[in-house]
């Protein structure tokens, strides 16, 4: 059996840097019509904007605020991300500008994703949603109106899921996060520092309701009243992705986490330790060792240059004694390759 099913990372996952130009304008490069954009400016303190297929044209969320979605050409007075592009995404004007996301000479982070178009009907749970699958990926885009109650909504994974990102799209709602590493019973919220909290309803109500390979299931009333959802899954893809969890040591030769390929992306949260941010990290931005400029998913600030992690052909290594590595706290993480460690025909790669 081959090691991995893909052997480039950036046919699913790419990271687009660029640079503002006060304008409307359409952002290329990406090698793919990415169905799920997230763009942060990183020379000022903007927010992260989040767009994707699924919910449609001009409608932005945001990582570091739990204000609802907003409609960028009507809401917004700087605009923000329009529509998909066949090899990337437009930027559009709000009411006055472009600057949230095209400030003219600002240095600009897109992350992109590869799901399955606009969405298809689910009817696997006891609300229908709308779901776009990438199963070789393993991604996909769940939408769905929610009842007051708990309720089961399909993924269209195909494999239980390793990470779910959840939002409330028409009212004020954090971001609830869950990760199978550390039990379904927990969640972490995206738009704040805070530790991870233990609350059953998020995605398991109930004993033996853990996410499956079809379903996951919510309470309601424990996230948001009644209202639309919008849910990002994810499963691990050996050789591409993985979610899930280490162990702080607290030293600046910190904890080794291997992840069976060399990471584009990795996004890292403290489990344990309240007033910890989010950090994201990727190889466009910093390309050698020890890489260093962070962006910050719970806060708007811009880019800040910390001696962080060392990327390596088998996953990676923090170098930074505080947040993401203090002693015996729980980390979490999300990665996503650039190459794996060993490619579907048996070729290592090599570190940076």
């Amino acid at each position: 059996m081959a090691y991995t099913t893909i052997n480039k990372g950036s046919s699913y996952f790419n990271t687009v840097l660029y640079t503002g130009t006060g304008s409307a304008r359409t952002i290329t490069g990406v090698g793919f019509q990415p169905d799920w954009v997230w763009v942060k400016d990183r020379t000022s303190s903007n927010y992260h904007y989040l767009y994707d297929v699924v919910r449609g044209n001009n409608l932005n969320l945001f990582t570091n605020e739990s204000s609802a979605e907003a409609n960028v050409t009507s809401g917004t007075n700087g605009g923000g991300i329009g529509s998909q592009a066949s090899d990337g995404f437009t930027i559009v004007a709000g009411l006055i500008n472009t600057n949230n996301i095209n400030t003219n000479t600002n240095l600009y982070a897109s992350w992109n994703w590869l799901a399955n178009g606009a969405g298809v009907s689910n009817t696997s749970g006891t609300l229908t949603s709308t779901v776009s699958a990438n199963t070789t990926a393993g991604f996909s885009i769940v939408s769905y109106t929610a009842t007051s109650g708990v309720s089961s909504i399909g993924h269209g994974l195909g494999v239980a899921p390793s990470m779910i990102i959840l939002k409330t799209r028409g009212q004020t709602g954090n971001w609830i996060t869950g990760f199978s590493s550390i039990g379904w019973n927990k969640y972490t919220i995206m738009d704040e520092p805070n530790a991870s909290v233990t609350d059953r309803r998020m995605f398991s109500p109930t004993a033996g309701t853990d996410p499956t390979s079809t379903l996951f299931w919510s309470d309601q009333a424990a996230i948001a009243s009644a209202g639309t959802m919008i849910a990002y899954c994810f499963a691990d893809v050996k050789g591409y992705s993985k979610f899930g969890s280490y162990t702080g040591n607290g030293n600046a030769d910190g904890t080794f986490v291997y992840t069976g390929f060399k990471p584009s992306f990795i996004l890292i949260k403290n489990s344990t330790s309240g007033l910890t941010n989010w950090n994201l990290v990727d190889t466009k931005r910093s390309t050698f060792n020890v890489v260093g400029p962070l962006l910050v998913p719970d806060n708007a600030t811009a880019e800040q240059n910390f001696t962080f992690l060392d990327i390596l052909s088998n996953g990676f290594k923090l170098r930074y004694t505080s947040d993401s590595n203090i002693s015996g706290n729980t980390i979490l993480y999300a990665a996503f390759a650039e190459n794996p460690f060993v490619t579907s025909g048996g070729i290592p790669v090599t570190a940076r």
